[in-house]
């Protein structure tokens, strides 16, 4: 047998950090001769990249793990979920090796070992270090780019810095260098990924915008997005320089969590209302036609009606453009956990789809605004589906476009129609 008939699937369980993990993981596996693919029907081997961060991630992940292993795959499991629970992990029939968040890229010399008929035997490694590893191709629209690893953060519900250790920063010229190589292949749009991407370089005396400024000198026609932000990043300083960039989208993803600076109290987060505020209005007067995203959970112990409502006025107050919402899941071993006053799931998924209508509300007053402003906006071609043309604009709106022929990857000049489902229309502008 060789390795090409030895097909391995990747999969991935989990934020865009550990996509790109898996990227890497796979882009190795094809350069030493495997056949890979990303869904794992059919496969000798599985490799599966699992996450920890709600009780559902956990549930879903080793799911994944025993299917594979019922349909005849030996399984390589990787990722949070297995630097925190590794032997819970190794006591499924199948497994044949376990690596947590550190090493990753020993699942290719654990792949190399079963294709031999081997049983990989390799240690649990702690993650206390940055681990190299790169991508040389993208297979999306938009390419993730790992700047970081690890959290220094000690946010009373959240066990991601025990999977991922504290923050480790990639170096500055790697990662121009992965820019520059992925943006020549013809990528026009780059994400910066991280555990905690505002703490890039704090390990050794740097800052993410000085990061930013060195991207931002490279050469290329391509724009550059950032992975979740602490709106404690948003100072004076970070927004003055941010807005003298070029290549900078104006739109970005706050790790916002709660209105409520009662609940971001509790949540031990560096911020409260108010601070996330003023960073907003920073940035709308720093860059004009900005746009937020956000994360928020609900539903948090001891989150009362009133602290609630703080939390949709806080939105109605940014006006973002999408919130993504999340009931509060109690993690084994955290803070929160152990706290009293949990609110029952019942109220917790109420609580959520009043949120969610809450979000539809503001994200068709945001999209009516880009209507009013901008009649024809630049939108990155992603997907094809149903007939439409879909994909974003640089503020990260939505559209959904009626053309015959497009490309995908290519960026277009489009004329808003309308909004439909939440999603601008619209039709290519020399139409």
């Amino acid at each position: 047998m060789t390795k090409q008939d030895f097909t391995v699937g990747v999969k991935t369980l989990g934020c865009k950090v550990s996509q790109y993990e898996s990227g890497a993981i796979a882009q190795e596996l094809r350069k030493r001769g495997f056949s890979v693919k990303e869904d794992l029907a059919g496969c000798r081997l599985a490799i599966i990249n699992t996450c920890t961060v709600t009780a559902e991630a956990d549930r879903k992940c080793m799911q994944a793990v025993r299917r594979a292993a019922r349909e005849g795959a030996a399984v390589i499991v990787t990722g949070c979920l297995s630097q925190l629970s590794p032997e819970k992990i190794r006591a499924i029939p199948g497994v044949v090796y376990v690596c947590g968040s550190a090493g990753k890229m020993s699942c290719v010399d654990a792949a190399e070992a079963v294709f031999r008929g081997e049983v990989p035997s390799l240690p649990l490694l702690s993650p206390d270090r940055y681990e190299p590893m790169t991508i040389r191709s993208f297979s999306r629209t938009r390419a993730y780019i790992k700047i970081e690893d690890g959290c220094d953060s000690r946010c009373s519900y959240c066990v991601i810095p025990q999977a991922r250790g504290p923050v480790r920063s990639r170096p500055a010229k790697d990662v121009l260098d992965e820019v520059s190589r992925i943006a020549a292949g013809g990528c026009r749009e780059i994400v910066l990924t991280g555990i905690e991407v505002d703490a890039w370089g704090r390990d050794f005396g740097r800052r993410l915008i000085d990061l930013l400024e060195e991207i931002d000198r490279l050469d290329g026609d391509f724009r550059i997005r950032m992975g979740s932000l602490d709106p404690s990043v948003l100072t004076a300083d970070f927004v003055s320089r941010l807005a003298r960039l070029k290549k900078i989208a104006p739109h970005f993803h706050l790790s916002v969590q709660s209105g409520s600076s009662s609940v971001l109290n509790r949540m031990k987060r560096k911020y409260n209302a108010e601070m996330a505020l003023r960073g907003i209005a920073l940035l709308r007067k720093a860059i004009p036609g900005v746009r937020f995203t956000a994360d928020l959970i609900i539903g948090f112990p001891g989150e009362s009606e009133e602290e609630f409502a703080e939390t949709c006025r806080f939105v109605e107050d940014v006006g973002f453009l999408f919130l993504h919402i999340f009931p509060y899941s109690p993690r084994p071993g955290t803070p929160a956990a152990g706290y009293p006053d949990q609110i029952p799931q019942e109220e917790k998924r109420r609580r959520a789809a009043r949120l969610a209508a809450v979000r539809d509300e503001v994200r068709l007053r945001q999209l009516e605004e880009i209507s009013a402003e901008k009649p024809v906006c630049s939108v990155l071609i992603e997907q094809k589906k149903g007939g439409l043309w879909l994909g974003h604009s640089a503020e990260f709106a939505e559209f959904a476009v009626k053309a015959d022929s497009l490309t995908r990857g290519s960026e277009v000049p489009i004329r808003i129609c309308g909004i439909e489902n939440g999603v601008l229309s619209g039709v290519p502008a020399e139409e």
